[in-house]
């Protein structure tokens, strides 16, 4: 695998997380702190630069609604598209990891 597809695979799959933690904040929202913890137990060597993009893809894509704070805090919480995504109520695009939903026992 090259360096390129492993950066893609790592946003990718770094998305799909951010969207699982803001689903289990719901009905509020979390600050970059957080969100930040458990996306590092995931990705040790992730930076706050990198999350702050990839919570940016995601507000593009109407996943995510982002206040900014004027003491750089970022507030993060799931758009209705964004909610829909992580309870596989729609499809998925690229750019997203979201794993196949797997019925057990169906």
């Amino acid at each position: 695998m090259d360096n390129d597809t492993i950066a893609q695979a790592r946003r990718a799959g770094m998305r799909w997380l951010i969207l699982l933690v803001l689903n289990n904040a719901r009905p509020t929202s979390y600050s970059l702190r957080p969100v930040f913890d458990v996306v590092q137990s995931q990705y040790p060597d992730v930076s706050r630069q990198e999350l702050c993009a990839e919570l940016d893809y995601l507000e593009k894509r109407e996943l995510v609604q982002i206040t900014r704070r004027p003491d750089g805090d970022w507030s993060c919480s799931l758009t209705r598209y964004g909610i829909d995504m992580a309870e596989y109520t729609i499809d998925c695009e690229p750019g997203i990891a979201r794993p196949s939903k797997t019925f057990w026992g169906a």
